[in-house]
């Protein structure tokens, strides 16, 4: 029933996506003058490394959400965890929304991430409660930038290879942390070309499944250049009604260096049935 509203909500084009279903400037000192100008400066390229800078910091906790409006229904469905850059492997817990009547809970989803694969957990629509439900993110229309109801941490940093415009904003605060804003647009063909094999994948099958390939995206940078938040809008082509539907995923990292480990499911543990549809 949850899968049903999820895709009421978004049309036809979540049925295929959806399966889970600030800005005061700050004064700075004569440091953080000369960082502003150099960000001001050369924005783009600036934001085109940033996918580098994540992998030298290692990893980090992550806290995501991804909103949908259509038709006066808003879906908003919020996900925590951690990810490993360098090893590609990430743990989120995902929260469906409730039910419009509000009496029925859902069981949160476990997502495991891993190079080309996402894992779930308590996918529901008859997968057995203690079985995984294993899918090839380079299969999907999407490139699992929306599937999963989570953007994938290192994908979304990955978008931003691709920055076509940006502008530097100004400085301002993200949960006691001094941050650079900036606003532009991603082309994910161009993100595809720059980004690793899995993730190339990913990003080229976006590219053609999406409305539009151009990605509009607001990013904040800490000081050392690290993404600390970035917020990406994704259009799709809604099969029901005329236009296409948005979808804004934000993506949150702090407690860079966190330690994380990810096991992924053996192959007796995945799924292999077909998915009810309810």
């Amino acid at each position: 029933m949850a899968e049903r509203q999820q895709r009421q909500a978004s049309g036809a084009v979540l049925a295929a996506g959806l399966m889970v279903c600030a800005c005061a400037t700050g004064c700075a000192g004569g440091g953080a003058a000369a960082q502003d100008g150099r960000a001001a400066a050369d924005p783009v390229r600036t934001l085109r490394k940033a996918a580098d800078t994540l992998l030298a910091a290692g990893s980090s906790q992550a806290r995501t959400s991804m909103e949908m409006a259509t038709g006066g229904t808003r879906v908003t469905i919020r996900g925590e965890g951690a990810y490993d850059f360098r090893g590609q492997l990430g743990r989120l817990t995902v929260m469906l929304p409730q039910d419009p009547a509000g009496t029925v809970p859902h069981r949160p989803i476990t997502e495991l991430l891993a190079p080309g694969a996402l894992f779930m957990k308590n996918r529901g629509a008859g997968v057995p409660a203690d079985k995984w439900v294993r899918v090839e993110t380079a299969t999907l229309s999407d490139g699992n930038l929306v599937t999963g109801g989570a953007t994938d941490p290192l994908a979304a940093a990955e978008v931003l290879r691709g920055t076509r415009t940006a502008t530097y904003v100004g400085r301002t605060e993200l949960a006691g942390v001094e941050v650079r804003h900036y606003r532009g647009t991603a082309d994910l063909a161009l993100a595809a070309k720059s980004a690793g094999a899995s993730g190339g994948a990913a990003l080229r099958a976006a590219a053609k499944g999406f409305a539009t390939a151009t990605v509009p995206f607001d990013v904040y940078l800490d000081d050392q250049g690290r993404i600390r938040k970035v917020r990406h809008r994704f259009s799709f082509v809604n099969g029901q009604h005329e236009g296409t539907v948005a979808v804004f995923s934000t993506t949150l990292l702090y407690a860079f260096g966190t330690p994380v480990t990810v096991r992924l499911p053996k192959a007796e543990d995945i799924y292999a049935g077909r998915i009810a549809e309810k």
